[in-house]
């Protein structure tokens, strides 16, 4: 029989009470406040602790105080990762964000949820949908991305959206629920 953590990592249902699933959650919160507290100029130390909480970092990978998640080893972003003020990441399921890409403050993104029957709820059952954002992507302030989203390449999601479904590639979204606004220039 799977271990609570192992249907976790198996992308299955699992229960959030889990005392190995709970130790690693005290982990990722005391790496994310070792990162929250450091000052600007530690440039390397807070380097090393976000490469300690997160699953892969690629060059100059950046966060910005008040951060928080779940895991942190769910989370895999590319270069120049910049992670403005107030963000949370929860991690239930993967979620990998490409290569220069941005979050503006208070940014939420959730690859975590739970059953809709109240039975499942009562029973502290977890679930996950992973959540992608392509290279070049900047989500705009305040804004909430949803299980199981996918952005494209080249992505600006307005300030304040709720993205509840996934797009394509060099497209300007926004809105509650987000819609496509108008097509964005790729990069020459």
């Amino acid at each position: 029989m799977a271990t609570e953590k192992e249907k976790f990592l198996a992308g299955e249902p699992y229960n959030i009470m889990d005392p190995e699933l709970a130790a690693d959650e005290t982990k990722a919160r005391r790496l994310c406040k070792i990162i929250n507290e450091l000052d600007d100029t530690a440039t390397d130390e807070k380097e090393h602790a976000i490469r300690q909480l997160f699953g892969s970092a690629g060059k100059r990978p950046w966060i910005q105080p008040n951060f928080r998640c779940d895991f942190g080893y769910n989370i895999h972003v590319g270069d120049d990762f910049m992670c403005n003020y107030d963000n949370v990441i929860l991690d239930i399921a993967p979620v990998t964000i490409g290569n220069h890409c941005m979050l503006a403050p208070h940014v939420q993104i959730y690859s975590a949820y739970h059953p809709l029957d109240p039975a499942g709820r009562e029973q502290y059952i977890g679930l996950g949908k992973p959540v992608t954002l392509g290279d070049d992507v900047w989500v705009g302030g305040g804004s909430v991305i949803l299980p199981g989203v996918t952005l494209g390449n080249n992505v600006v999601v307005g300030a304040n959206s709720t993205v509840t479904k996934s797009f394509g590639d060099n497209v300007i979204i926004a809105g509650n629920p987000a819609r496509i606004l108008r097509n964005n220039p790729p990069k020459k």
